[in-house]
């Protein structure tokens, strides 16, 4: 699929995009951004997507802040390929509690290509203990991939889950992206003596 402006969809204060890895949803606030729908076929799904998870109301009216074409430009050129740092983008995470707002900010700090655990990420975040609570955190992300918790392993450097649409599946393609191998390593290769 290709990156094109004939395909996006403006609805006050959310949009719908398309990239080389499938069509995109961004939703905002004069805050920041509060809302990102990942990679799916077609854009109708996550406009339905966008409007059960980003209701009406609070939101941007008016003019499109020009934070939101810099991000469409790069998670576009992110579904390329390129190394993309996200950590410059405005979140609003208002009603978000402070162990989940602890959670976010330390994977925010996770650059592309670097990965790291639940339990890791818990006691980088002060929470030290709680890996499953780190994993439902991360599973209630409004905005994956600016929140990059695809970045977040399981204990052994499993994959782990994704609620992205596509699951884990989604979760691995993103990190292969990125160049990170995930699952068990190759089998050593035997040498034979002649």
């Amino acid at each position: 699929m290709q990156a094109s402006d004939a395909t996006d969809n403006t609805i006050a204060d959310h949009l719908v995009f398309d990239t080389a890895l499938g069509f995109v949803g961004i939703a905002w606030s004069e805050k920041g951004l509060t809302r990102l729908c990942l990679f799916q076929r077609e854009p109708t799904a996550v406009e339905r997507r966008l409007e059960r998870l980003a209701p009406a109301g609070g939101a941007a009216k008016g003019e499109t802040p020009a934070w939101v074409g810099s991000l469409i430009r790069d998670i576009r050129a992110y579904a390329e390929g390129e190394e993309i740092d996200f950590s410059a983008v405005p979140v609003d995470l208002d009603g978000v509690d402070d162990f989940r707002l602890a959670i976010y900010a330390a994977a925010r700090k996770l650059g592309f290509g670097e990965t790291t655990t639940y339990g890791e990420l818990a006691k980088r975040a002060g929470h030290a203990g709680l890996p499953r609570e780190t994993g439902q955190a991360l599973g209630s992300n409004p905005v994956p991939l600016v929140i990059p918790c695809h970045r977040i392993l399981a204990a052994g450097g499993k994959i782990g889950g994704f609620s992205a649409p596509g699951g884990s599946t989604t979760k691995e393609r993103m990190l292969a992206l990125e160049g990170v191998r995930v699952g068990p390593p190759p089998a050593p290769q035997q040498s034979f003596a002649f």
